[in-house]
């Protein structure tokens, strides 16, 4: 089995990565993602699952980006919920598998989609209904690097991975060699509450770092982990990370991973928009980003900054409203 980290206030069980029962909150959310990134930054892609059983509702998005060229996105905050025992999602434009094929091992995804063509990203947060649209899909494969990391405190944890398979755009199909990240949680989530920024990537020296923090108006030391070339997933306390902004959107974000301080740069952008229950929208940017340390290495992977209303009070270090 994958080595498991062992720092927090629970204890991660083989039986976690299965779905959990619900509880009562009427925004008690149970999520999976996918993400991965070609190593030079040509290609990266993302699946989200997310299911709120009481709100009688799925999240379902997966994206494309290629530097250059526009957003490939599906974006469904009505979906189906799955069939119970289930995570797979049938909608009129796209049908979605996840499979898990051993705890903490390899993960299989498939995506056959009509999905938006979106030249501006940010017009994923109007109505894109009218976009033109291209088939899209996924036939991916996400394999452990190492172990996981279940984070302190709250039910939820991070895989980092190395992703195989092939994605077809348009008729066009690419081959997939890259790495990405996978997670899962559960419990309840209030998306328009806090803002936070979540990153993962890959350094050209095959060095793996992931790291989370939430805007809550007063500093943490948030959960963090490396993984070394070769090596094993190492816990790394400490990571926070300041982000300025342009015209809303996240212009660079400096990352201050303990032993490594770092820079990432959005080179392609994959936002969704969100509206909760009693109507108040969000704003939920995610793009492939490159990341440079202070020592010189470069790399690529994930980056989020999720925008609630107010969030420009929690924290955020912000640039005039100019482009970058």
């Amino acid at each position: 089995m994958a080595k498991i980290i062992e720092h927090g206030t629970w204890t991660l069980k083989p039986v976690d990565e299965d779905l959990h029962d619900p509880g009562p909150e009427l925004l008690w959310n149970e999520s999976y993602y996918f993400d991965f990134a070609a190593p030079d930054g040509s290609i990266a892609g993302y699946v989200r699952l997310g299911l709120y059983p009481n709100w009688d509702r799925a999240w379902y998005w997966a994206a494309l980006v290629r530097p250059g060229r526009p957003l490939l996105l599906v974006a469904d905050n009505n979906a189906p919920l799955p069939r119970p025992g289930t995570a797979d999602v049938r909608a009129d434009a796209y049908t979605a598998t996840q499979r898990i094929t051993e705890p903490f091992g390899p993960a299989l995804i498939t995506l056959d989609a009509t999905a938006s063509i979106l030249p501006d990203p940010t017009a994923a947060y109007g109505d894109h209904g009218t976009a033109e649209t291209t088939p899209l899909t996924f036939d991916l494969r996400w394999d452990t690097v190492s172990g996981a990391y279940p984070y302190k405190d709250i039910p939820r944890y991070e895989i980092p991975c190395t992703v195989s398979g092939t994605v077809t755009a348009g008729g066009e199909t690419i081959a997939i060699d890259a790495h990405g990240e996978r997670d899962h949680s559960w419990g309840e989530r209030d998306w328009w509450k806090v803002s936070w920024l979540w990153t993962s990537g890959r350094l050209g020296d095959g060095t793996f770092i992931h790291g989370m923090q939430a805007n809550i108006g007063f500093p943490l030391a948030w959960p963090c982990f490396a993984v070394p070339p070769g090596g094993e997933i190492e816990h790394r306390a400490g990571f926070t990370a300041e982000t300025a902004f342009a015209d809303g959107l996240p212009a660079r974000s400096s990352l201050r991973f303990p032993g490594a301080p770092m820079t990432v740069t959005p080179v392609a952008f994959a936002p969704v928009a969100i509206t909760s229950p009693d109507g108040r929208p969000a704003r939920f940017p995610r793009a492939l980003c490159r990341f440079d340390t202070d020592d010189g290495r470069t790399g690529h992977g994930w980056t989020e900054w999720h925008q609630p209303p107010g969030w420009r009070d929690h924290g955020w270090s912000h640039l005039a409203e100019e482009n970058p």
